[in-house]
This record gives C-alpha cells, sequence and structure tokens, in this order.
C-alpha cells in the first residue's frame, strides 16, 4: 500500500515562526496559493485528515471530491504556555529555556510531551491503516501537520531517524510504502522519499 503524509499549507503563525499546535487558523493566502499550484486531484477519493482548520482547508483544496475521515489523534503537538509565541519572544522566559536545553522533548508547561504526542499520534495512524486495509484500498493519504508526521515516521519508518530529523516545510512531506500482510505484527514504513510533485 502507497502512503502519503502532507503537511498543510502555511498560516499566519507560521510565517512568523510561532509555535501553533491547539491553535486553530485558517490558512494564510500565501499558503492557499501554494496549494493552487500544487493543482486539484478529483480522482483521490478518501483521505483522512486532522480536525484543524489549516488541515481541513488544505485536504479541501487538493482533493475536493474525496471522503474525510477526521482523526482527532492527528493534531498537532499541544504546545502549553509556548502556544502562539516564536522562539524569539521567549528568549528570556525561563520556562522556555529549560525546555529547550532539554531537547524539546518533555513536556510543555499545560501542553504535551513529544512522547506523549507521538503516541497519540501513532495510534490514530496505526486505526486509519488497519480502516484502509479493511477496505481494500491501496493507498492512504494523511493531511496533518509537521509533528504528526515526524511521529508518524518516526515511529514507523525504517530506516529509523530520530523525531526531529522528519522536519518537513509546509506542503511538504513523505512517500511510503507498507505491507498489508504485516502491518499487525510488524508495521514498517519502506522505501520513503519527500514528496516533489504531487501525483496522484
Amino acid at each position: 500500500m502507497e502512503v502519503i503524509l502532507l503537511r498543510h499549507a502555511q498560516t499566519a503563525g507560521n510565517l512568523k515562526g510561532c509555535y501553533i499546535g491547539r491553535t486553530d487558523e485558517p490558512l494564510s493566502e500565501t499558503g492557499i496559493g501554494d496549494l493552487q499550484k500544487k493543482g486539484v486531484f478529483n480522482k483521490v477519493a478518501h483521505v483522512f485528515v486532522s480536525p484543524m482548520r489549516r488541515a481541513v482547508e488544505t485536504a479541501n483544496l487538493l482533493f475536493p471530491k474525496a471522503e474525510f475521515t477526521v482523526c482527532e489523534g492527528l493534531r498537532e503537538m499541544d504546545f502549553g504556555v509556548f502556544e502562539g509565541r516564536s522562539p524569539k519572544e521567549m528568549k528570556n522566559d525561563d520556562n522556555y529555556r529549560t525546555w529547550v536545553d532539554g531537547g524539546c522533548i518533555e513536556c510543555c508547561p499545560n501542553g504535551e510531551s513529544v512522547d506523549t504526542f507521538t503516541e497519540r499520534t501513532c495510534a490514530a495512524f496505526d486505526e486509519a491503516v488497519r480502516k484502509t486495509i479493511e477496505h481494500k484500498e491501496k493507498s492512504l493519504i494523511v493531511v496533518a501537520h509537521g509533528g504528526s508526521i515526524m511521529s508518524i515516521m518516526s515511529c514507523y519508518a525504517k530506516p529509523h531517524r530520530p523525531y526531529f530529523e522528519w522536519h518537513v516545510q509546509n506542503c511538504g512531506g513523505y512517500r511510503a510504502v507498507l505491507d498489508e500482510n504485516t502491518w499487525a505484527s510488524n508495521p514498517i514504513l519502506r522505501d520513503y522519499a519527500e514528496l516533489g510533485v504531487l501525483c496522484l
């Protein structure tokens, strides 16, 4: 089965370099323009999508005729008290400095840790894979967030790479392959590559 993991297009918060997790921003004009350059894919029948507005808007523009399955677990990481703020704004914030010095993996105050977030996201992805296999579909398309994709790839992709090495830009993502017959016992994404031109 082919798997496509696609990050939503740009928002105003993305442009400013802010931590945007639970904030439900729409796409910016630039983000919409970037998507329009990618084209419209009317033959895509089904897409799994994060409930966040920026992901749903991305999916609607690219796949206007698809049926959407909204997956709560694919939401972006909750950055707690860092939400909506940029690193520059927080350079003198002790909580932020402590989090950064710890590798940005521990729990954000009033938010999530990378481990908790990854567990949530991968549970949602695994459910999406199983539903796709059950319905005998040959491809799985997920439209979500940078962090969601980082979680999925760091958990399932082989050869393995650490979480932060899977970062992708807005409208970016990965194409990979999984074996439907062995997913339940040995869940692996293989033959992965960064998305270039979106051909579906």
